[in-house]
């Protein structure tokens, strides 16, 4: 119930109910029978309860500015179909709203009870220890006088704020009618009448409540205030952090420039410069590390690949190649086209890992540069879109060129061999420092008969015993280890080579092609697409709209209780 003074001295008060979003007026004759409909409504015919609210709003001149809820009896025994769980509804719901501490708890006892044993005495307990918000308000005075006076002055349940006795109307009584009489009833009684006038009758009672509000209100205001003010800070932040309401193609035009160097920037950060503080925690964003990664396993997939066409046993591969490449002329002569088809060999068994890895970092590289777009054009949806359409053309056609790339230096190492690097030769005369320690397990006739020395340590050679005496074996000897000193090189210059191409096509894509391809994919062949971002999207509208809604209501709110303070304090002596 809502008590408003009115100004108006009309003598008959404005009275409406409201509730399920609506208002339905009513009088003072007819407001039981319109309560009753109105539960009826909300809970159902018969004993049905409910969590919504029915409110009773009295407007009259003189009442109190007072607002009271009366909540539901607690009820233990479900009756007339009520739910089995009826106590722990009501419970629930009577919790719901004793609990907010700036609550005032206004405990009603039947003068006729024994106040320890009463259950709502318990529940107010729970959350008012103390009693400092808690009014008791003893109904029936006139029905059970006898020892009231002792129950309200010995005060056995602790109730804080007091009591005030009252008494229920009767029947038809009139409100004037029934506090007349209420008056009379505690000057005349011979029980009721030692009771201290501070503490009886319906007056007293809304004075106290008017004054205890006032006093709570006062000692929670200062944390309202302080909500508001954090409220009003937010919301104040919050809208001028929603992007800009665009009315014109200058202002378009500006705002996509600035996005689109924001992005630029961070793309910059990522995978050029290695910073991550736009991204601390997504290690998914820290591109070069990530790419230093890939470039690490792709190394270590090169070095660990095998022919899976080739012979396991040392040196059978290269003496087969021996054998179909002799032609006539001088002996001890290496035949070119030996090595040549040995390192084509080695070179198809590697073939398919530069594309894999090309193909995982270009895939990489586009995730980076969509979430990168999408965050910063987030507040411009019109752009989302395009840019992610841009973004992926153009990856697509940086990882087509990368692919060209790879094929083109794959196939550069089949055709010939050559390198200027001086470790080749200081390698291969290494390698060759074993030969001697070869040529002794050759002669061992042994199941296993390991060379014993260096890299070739473990490397059995007992299978060539029969052909030991031959010189093929010896050729096939020099030809393994001049493979093996230019194969490394050929490794390294297929990742060198690749990590060269990848930080310049990077660095090319953020710098200059991005920038490119979104502007032509946004404005467009005939330069109009800007417009569309002039159309601002519904939910940045909605958006908008509400925040200024509540910002505005919460510097009247401020001003609200700026006002209550000053009446508070003007009114009333604390």
């Amino acid at each position: 119930m809502r008590l408003q003074n009115h100004p108006n001295p009309n003598p008959n008060p404005e009275i409406f109910l409201e509730f399920n979003g609506k208002t339905v007026n009513t009088d003072e004759e007819n407001i039981s029978d319109a309560i009753s409909l109105a539960t009826e409504e909300i809970a159902g015919k018969g004993k049905g309860i409910s969590n919504k609210p029915l409110t009773l709003v009295v407007k009259k001149n003189g009442v109190p500015d007072l607002t009271m809820v009366d909540l539901p009896g607690i009820t233990r025994v479900p009756v007339h179909g009520q739910p089995d769980d009826i106590y722990e509804q009501i419970s629930k719901i009577i919790m719901e709203f004793i609990t907010p501490e700036e609550s005032i708890i206004l405990n009603v006892l039947s003068a006729g009870i024994d106040f320890s044993t009463c259950e709502s005495i318990r529940m107010s307990q729970k959350v008012d220890k103390t009693g400092q918000r808690t009014l008791a308000v003893v109904t029936k005075a006139d029905k059970s006088p006898e020892g009231l006076l002792e129950k309200v002055t010995a005060d056995d349940v602790s109730i804080g704020l007091g009591y005030v006795c009252v008494r229920n109307r009767i029947g038809d009584e009139s409100y004037e009618e029934a506090r007349a009489e209420e008056a009379r009833l505690f000057d005349t009684h011979r029980h009721l009448s030692k009771i201290n006038k501070s503490i009886v009758g319906i007056p007293v009672l809304a004075e106290r409540l008017v004054k205890i509000q006032a006093t709570i209100i006062v000692k929670c205001l200062p944390g309202i205030v302080t909500k508001i003010n954090e409220k009003l800070t937010a919301n104040v932040e919050e809208l001028n952090k929603l992007p800009k309401h665009l009315t014109s193609v200058s202002e378009a035009m500006t705002t996509f420039m600035y996005i689109l160097g924001c992005a630029k920037e961070s793309l910059r950060k990522i995978l050029i410069r290695g910073e991550f503080d736009e991204y601390p925690d997504e290690k998914e964003m820290h591109g070069t590390a990530r790419v230093f990664e890939m470039l690490n396993k792709y190394s270590e997939e090169l070095r660990s690949a095998e022919d899976t066409n080739g012979s396991e046993k040392f040196l059978i591969d290269e003496i087969k190649v021996l054998e179909e490449t002799k032609a006539i002329g001088l002996p001890n002569f290496l035949p070119k086209a030996a090595f040549l088809t040995l390192l084509k060999k080695k070179v198809r068994s590697i073939s398919t890992i530069p594309s894999d890895f090309i193909d995982k970092v270009w895939s990489y590289v586009e995730n980076v540069v969509v979430s990168v777009l999408l965050r910063h054009s987030v507040n411009y949806p019109q752009l989302v879109s395009s840019t992610r359409r841009a973004a992926k053309k153009l990856i697509a056609k940086m990882k087509q060129r990368s692919f060209d790339y790879v094929n083109d230096i794959v196939e550069m190492e089949k055709l010939t061999d050559y390198t200027c690097n001086p470790d080749y030769s200081a390698s291969w005369s290494k390698l060759m420092d074993h030969q001697e320690d070869f040529k002794k397990a050759l002669q061992r006739f042994y199941n296993v008969s390991y060379i014993g020395s260096g890299v070739l340590e473990k490397t059995d050679v007992a299978h060539l015993y029969e052909l030991r005496e031959k010189d093929i074996v010896q050729e096939a000897f020099d030809v393994k280890m001049r493979m093996m000193a230019y194969w490394e090189i050929v490794l390294r210059r297929m990742v060198d080579n690749m990590a060269l191409h990848l930080l310049f096509n990077v660095q090319k894509l953020v710098n200059k092609d991005v920038e490119m391809e979104i502007v032509n994919e946004v404005i467009g062949p005939k330069g109009n697409g800007l417009e569309n971002i002039l159309e601002e999207s519904p939910s940045v509208a909605g958006r908008r709209h509400k925040l200024k809604n509540s910002i505005e209501l919460l510097r009247e709110s401020k001003d609200v209780v700026a006002n209550i303070i000053d009446m508070i304090s003007d009114n009333f002596d604390y």
